[in-house]
């Protein structure tokens, strides 16, 4: 019998803070791009740091990173140009598809996460870490 995945929460962009779609703001990873989930911070001009992680859902190995509907509905998101949005172990998470993240789905997801915050992706910028 497989371990249940963690549990993942939806979450709704109103319900996070104002200044995250108001301000400039830099998603910045914590560590490198190395697995599944890279946790990071968001960090608006004037406003306090919110927790924010990327999770690529794909993951099954050595056991599943989230549950089937979960990976339906982030593949749906995508698919029509939007993003999931989740808190998993009361962090805001980026839900996106796949196993791994390059430079370019970080871009991506923070830019369509921009979007779902009414905010300009122009007013967000992505801060990578080389390694571990």
């Amino acid at each position: 019998m497989r371990p249940a995945p963690p549990a993942i929460d939806p979450a709704d962009p109103f319900d996070l803070p104002e200044v995250l779609g108001t301000a400039v703001v830099t998603w910045s990873a914590d560590d490198g791009l190395d697995g599944h989930l890279v946790r990071g911070h968001l960090q608006p001009d004037g406003g306090d740091p919110v927790a924010c992680d990327l999770l690529a859902v794909d993951q099954a190995y050595p056991a599943a990173v989230a549950d089937d509907a979960t990976r339906l509905r982030t593949h749906q998101a995508w698919q029509h140009g939007q993003v999931g949005l989740a808190t998993c172990g009361g962090r805001l998470t980026i839900l996106v598809p796949g196993r791994t993240f390059t430079a370019e789905t970080v871009l991506e997801s923070v830019r369509r996460l921009a979007k779902a915050l009414g905010a300009s992706p122009s007013r967000y910028a992505v801060r990578l870490r080389v390694g571990p």
